[in-house]
């Protein structure tokens, strides 16, 4: 809790809560930092990779703390381009400066132009000849991508921090003398980061769309409500954001909460596999819980209305494996995602996976049609789940403390 008010009495600007909402907490051991911020009112996605020794990522999910397994290695993070508000790493043992910087470049993707990267590690304060290595190649990396050191101090247990601000425009990209790394071609960018090799270069920054415009949200909790220039690709998009949000309000508080039977007393963290807007997660927002908001990845790009919105979520699809332990979610929510799914995948591996996923005693909430309600309803019965249909399209699932007994070999 110190070292969170170190840095915001540090850099003010910062403003946790409010105008800092969304935060990438890299290497994030049982995820404390992002813990402490949840009670300013700041969503934190914690992540490592998977530690055979001590599965921290499990203990944060055990904690009620928003996580999920990922690493830097080969390809790019499930997560959209300039979504991030900040991006910390305490000594978080990524060498941001390897292969030409990529891993860096990276969080640069998806950093919120105007962001700031928060880096307290080895490098940023002590002064043996490998800390000071790796802290001048940061020093020529970070000013290569135009990054300002906006502040390097230490705390009361002189413990350093560096804070770099990602720049707002793509003036400073223009204007290097070496264009290292190089601008990206914007012809051969992706839309949705699934399987995307890591790229040596700089994506350009979003133009405002008018003088004046701002390319961050408005501060929260205003900006769950708003509409920004990342909806404009679609003329109507204002107006289906609005209605979907009109929607989920009305179907989370007079039928979800009321007539489903639904413990959600008991419920801190929830996977809703087909997010759309957010609007699931949006009509939940008073509630003391979370939700992991993905987008599959054959359907609309609106994950970075998601994040627009004040939110956390990632692309996914549910034909693989979700990147988390198994038994670490409270409920899974699911609307109308299986038809697609069939067209791709066994509707069985999927149910299979939820399972996994689903801790016991947690519950299931599908909306779908009458059909594939019954297709899922059998198997999920098969595995000694108690099910539930509601208004014949709601299927209610809980999860028992039942398994398979062992099998002589």
């Amino acid at each position: 809790m110190n070292y969170i008010e170190f840095i915001e009495k540090t850099l003010p600007a910062i403003e946790w809560g409010r105008h800092t909402r969304v935060i990438l907490d890299v290497g994030c051991g049982v995820a404390s930092f992002g813990g402490y911020l949840m009670q300013k009112g700041v969503l934190t996605m914690s992540f490592a990779p998977k530690d055979e020794h001590e599965a921290q990522i499990q203990f944060a999910l055990e904690r009620g703390i928003p996580a999920i397994l990922s690493v830097i290695g080969t390809q790019r993070l499930a997560f959209p381009d300039n979504v991030y508000d900040m991006i910390h790493c305490a000594r978080c043992r990524v060498h941001w400066e390897a292969d030409g910087g990529m891993p860096l470049l990276e969080l640069n993707r998806i950093l919120r132009p105007g962001g700031y990267f928060v880096w307290s590690a080895t490098p940023v304060y002590r002064d043996n000849k490998k800390d000071q290595d790796i802290w001048n190649a940061m020093v020529a990396l970070t000013e290569s991508i135009c990054w300002k050191r906006v502040i390097k101090s230490e705390d009361s247990n002189r413990i350093g921090v560096v804070i770099y601000q990602k720049p707002l425009s793509n003036t400073c990209y223009k204007e290097r003398n070496a264009n290292y790394p190089p601008l990206c071609n914007q012809r051969a960018t992706h839309n949705i980061s699934w399987y995307v090799p890591l790229e040596s270069c700089l994506p350009l920054l979003p133009e405002p769309k008018s003088i004046g415009e701002e390319n961050w949200p408005t501060p929260w909790p205003e900006r769950l409500n708003s509409t920004y220039s990342s909806l404009q690709k679609n003329r109507y998009a204002d107006q289906i954001f609005y209605q979907d949000t009109k929607h989920w309000d009305f179907l989370v508080s007079n039928v979800y909460t009321h007539e489903l039977g639904i413990n959600w007393s008991s419920i801190r963290n929830v996977i809703d596999m087909n997010a759309f807007y957010g609007g699931f997660a949006a009509a939940l927002i008073n509630q003391p819980l979370w939700v992991m908001n993905t987008v599959p990845i054959d359907g609309p790009d609106t994950l970075p209305i998601i994040f627009d919105r004040g939110l956390i979520g990632v692309y996914h699809d549910w034909c693989e494996s979700f990147s988390t332990y198994p038994r670490t979610y409270d409920l899974i929510h699911s609307s109308y995602i299986f038809f697609n799914l069939t067209k791709r995948c066994d509707i069985i591996d999927v149910a299979v996976e939820m399972d996994r996923i689903l801790r016991p005693g947690g519950w299931i909430l599908v909306q779908e049609t009458t059909a594939l309600i019954e297709k899922i309803s059998l198997i999920f019965r098969s595995l000694h789940w108690d099910t539930v249909l509601h208004r014949q399209h709601f299927l209610v699932g809980k999860k028992g403390f039942w398994r398979p007994a062992d099998v002589d070999s």
